[in-house]
């Protein structure tokens, strides 16, 4: 039986969109699914029943779009937000005065339970343009919408990550790794945790005024990262640790891909660490906060790393 309330979705058709909306579809809520592009967007109806899942046009830069898109809703969770500019698309733009118009949408429409997404290391004061715009972004929601949830989670890895498929893709193009920020730290957490304990904040949950901190069991070095994605691709490739200040002037695209892979704002972050703070652990704004036990690396990794082996699914065999 479908559940009587609806659900809005800013970016619920992206890596950690996608689980939400089933795991909140299989729940019986009515989602919408608020997206610039809706016709790019079908594959999430198939994750509810029909008509349960709809996506619709909206962007955060857009109040009036954002206003349409909460109308109705009791709960509105907010994942939109870039890593990278590109055009319009500029940190300021999106994640902070996105976040802003999302809340403030939300407020007047009257909505109970407003979930906003960051992640750890986010900081006003940071050398890392996305990092401060990920923090001024929070600020910005708790200014309109006290009462708002933030997620702050650590790297998120699964089947589509960014950061753990960069490092595959890097091994299959490059003979040599290059690593910046060796020793930072990293508490990598799987993206269906991290799904888990949005939509436990979206059924009532959670505390409302908090800001959660969601990392997985591990904590690990970029150094050590690396050497795990080598472990599970079947490669040798000699890691060369590097200066952040050298990494800062360099952008790394590969062929035809629409946008770099490494750019100098995220070779700041890799400088960052990403990890739990003891303040979170102790009030229990974690995973554990909500019974959820954090998957560790090697269960999930070797399902989708082994694609960047030399010899592909052969090497998994094998292995």
């Amino acid at each position: 039986m479908d559940h009587p309330e609806l659900i809005t979705i800013f970016g619920g058709s992206g890596f950690v969109g996608t689980q939400v909306v089933q795991l909140l579809a299989r729940a019986g809520y009515r989602i919408r699914v608020a997206v610039r592009r809706p016709d790019l967007a079908g594959h999430v109806k198939p994750l509810g029943n029909v008509g349960q899942v709809v996506p619709i046009q909206a962007n955060v830069r857009n109040k009036d779009s954002v206003a349409a898109a909460v109308r109705g809703a009791s709960v509105v969770i907010n994942l939109a937000a870039i890593g990278i500019e590109k055009g319009r698309q500029r940190f300021r733009a999106v994640n902070v005065m996105g976040a802003r118009n999302v809340a403030e949408a939300a407020k007047l429409a009257g909505v109970q339970t407003l979930v906003q997404m960051s992640v750890l290391g986010a900081d006003e004061r940071s050398q890392s343009l996305f990092a401060r715009s990920r923090a001024l972004g929070e600020a910005e929601v708790r200014s309109v919408f006290p009462s708002a949830i933030i997620f702050r989670p650590s790297v998120i890895f699964g089947v589509g990550d960014s950061f753990f498929n960069t490092i595959g893709s890097l091994t299959r193009v490059l003979p040599v790794m290059p690593l910046f920020g060796g020793e930072t730290k990293f508490q990598p957490v799987y993206v269906g945790d991290v799904a888990e304990a949005i939509a436990e904040a979206a059924k009532g949950n959670a505390r409302a005024g908090t800001t959660y901190e969601l990392g997985g069991p591990e904590i690990l070095s970029n150094h050590e990262l690396t050497e795990l994605v080598l472990r599970y691709t079947n490669r040798r490739n000699p890691i060369l640790p590097l200066p952040l200040g050298v990494g800062t002037l360099l952008s790394i695209p590969m062929g035809l891909m629409p946008k770099p892979l490494l750019t100098a704002d995220r070779v700041r972050l890799l400088g960052i660490d990403n990890v739990v703070s003891e303040a979170a652990i102790a009030d229990r704004r974690t995973l554990q906060g909500f019974g959820i036990i954090p998957r560790p690396l090697d269960a999930v990794l070797p399902s989708y790393l082994w694609r960047f082996s030399q010899n592909g699914q052969f090497d998994r065999q094998t292995a």
